[in-house]
């Protein structure tokens, strides 16, 4: 009696274990960016404390209440709660720079190099740009747009916010800020795969300054300070974002651009 012919190979069998460990690689990446986190938010609920880090996130409102003025917390658990709220934002704010090591050790080695030297600055650069656009917000802006608030309030309201709609606010306005301070990174990415040029992103200018008055109007307090203070850096950060498209272009063009080779000797 005849044997019968083996059974023809498995295409999943040379994947599946590639597949596999790269799930693992991902499940430890993903572990070692929440221990970061973590560790940053235990760190912080020693000091300054939840109290004490939601004192200083409240300050610019504070120091613009008038005399005797307080905040006020109208939910039963949200003395505790929204400092804790804070504390949890704040390590996540402070470990972002781990977090995002992480996705990049993840993604880095499927990449070409000149597709990491793509992607690394923008990354780096956009991180930054978030960061500055955050304490922008709280630096300045507060502290300009919180008095005049206040000064705007007739003599017969208390003014006593509460702290969990103030938090609803900061974080609206540090997003904005924050996004906003990414418009180079914006500009970039575009001119650099081709959607627009930089002809068109000069000739566009005029219109980003309508979108700009018109988003800035929604997103911030309805005072002139805050409108403006949204305004002039995104017009300032687009033409940034122009001259810095033209240097990035030029200097991160593919191997094959200037190599007739399709082979990528940067690849892992």
């Amino acid at each position: 009696m005849s044997s019968s012919p083996p059974p023809p190979h498995d295409g999943l069998t040379g994947t599946e274990q590639p597949f596999v460990s790269h799930l693992i690689e991902l499940r430890d990446r993903l572990l070692k960016a929440v221990y970061g986190i973590g560790a940053v938010f235990a760190l912080l609920c020693l000091y300054p404390g939840p109290s004490g880090l939601y004192d200083l996130l409240a300050h610019p409102l504070v120091a613009a209440l008038p005399a005797g003025s307080k905040m006020i917390a109208v939910g039963v658990v949200s003395p505790f709660l929204i400092p804790v709220k804070v504390t949890l934002l704040a390590g996540f704010g402070v470990a972002l720079p781990w977090v995002l090591y992480q996705v990049w050790a993840f993604v880095a080695p499927g990449l070409y190099q000149h597709e990491q030297r793509l992607v690394l600055p923008l990354v780096a650069s956009s991180t930054v740009l978030f960061y500055t656009g955050v304490a922008f917000c709280y630096f300045f802006v507060f502290g300009q747009a919180f008095p005049a608030i206040q000064s705007m309030a007739p003599e017969s309201v208390a003014v006593s916010p509460d702290i969990e709609a103030y938090l609803d606010f900061v974080i609206t306005m540090f997003l904005a800020f924050g996004i906003a301070f990414e418009v180079p990174i914006a500009i970039i990415v575009l001119a650099r795969l081709g959607v627009v040029s930089i002809e068109q992103l000069r000739e566009f200018r005029r219109y980003f300054w309508v979108a700009a008055a018109a988003a800035a109007g929604l997103v911030t307090p309805p005072d002139a300070v805050s409108m403006v203070a949204l305004l002039i850096p995104m017009g300032l950060l687009y033409e940034v974002g122009i001259v810095a498209a033209q240097m990035f272009i030029k200097h991160t063009k593919a191997p094959d651009a200037t190599n007739p080779d399709p082979a990528d000797p940067g690849k892992p």
